[in-house]
């Protein structure tokens, strides 16, 4: 579960680089389900406000839509509205109630009571999942898809159709997602970068190709990125 809440003289604009994450979140009136977009995540705040949201590990969310995650890509769609009928309940009260709620541990309550209404059903595929996906985050010399296929002991294709499944986003997306990061984390050291070299240890096939990867992902490339992040 997170929550954010923020007051603000003027407005606000934040973007981050998104995750391979279902998240559900109380905004807009609504509980909004987010599925995984590969353009950047960008919020423009203004004035005072809050929401609370949980986001899912990956795979987590399966057993609340019955169907694919993948289905969900780049889409923002209210739990109510999902066509599998686990969320029953209308969400406008509900999300209306989590926005004013001032009290922390009654927000974080009351949106697990909505979620484990819903009951989902235990599914062993999902510890499989996660564990594929530590993986990938941990092992900076995972570049390829082919090398996640052989560590969890299935075709390039088996894994695809997986992580269409349950993750909700391509395999080979999450793993230069995870590269990127690395990247960033470059870009806010106090050091100069080499980004051909950087390029190359991260297992993209040229400096344009990790600056346009970069900037798709971000925004902004990583050499105007390190400049704007050393600036704060």
């Amino acid at each position: 579960m997170w929550v954010a809440r923020w007051t603000l003289t003027g407005p606000y604009r934040q973007q981050v680089l998104p995750q391979p994450r279902i998240h559900v979140a109380a905004e807009h009136d609504h509980l909004l389900v987010h599925g995984v977009n590969r353009k950047p995540f960008e919020r423009t705040f203004t004035e005072s406000g809050q929401v609370v949201g949980a986001a899912f590990r990956a795979g987590g969310f399966r057993p609340f839509l019955d169907a694919a995650v993948g289905t969900l890509e780049g889409k923002v769609i209210a739990a109510a509205a999902l066509p599998t009928g686990h969320f029953t309940a209308d969400d406008a009260p509900i999300a209306r109630r989590l926005l004013t709620e001032p009290d922390l541990s009654a927000l974080v309550t009351g949106l697990q009571d909505y979620l484990e209404a819903a009951a989902p059903q235990a599914d062993p595929m999902i510890d499989e999942v996660a564990h594929i996906m530590k993986r990938i985050e941990q092992d900076t010399g995972i570049h390829r898809v082919e090398q996640v296929a052989t560590m969890a002991g299935v075709s390039a294709r088996t894994l695809q159709r997986m992580f269409t499944e349950y993750v909700g986003i391509a395999p080979k997306w999450v793993i230069q997602r995870r590269r990127l990061l690395d990247a960033a984390e470059q870009a806010h050291s106090d050091d100069p970068v080499d980004w051909a070299a950087l390029a190359d240890q991260l297992g993209f096939s040229d400096q344009a190709h990790l600056v346009r990867a970069f900037t798709a992902a971000v925004g902004t490339p990583p050499a105007t990125y390190a400049k704007q992040t050393r600036g704060h």
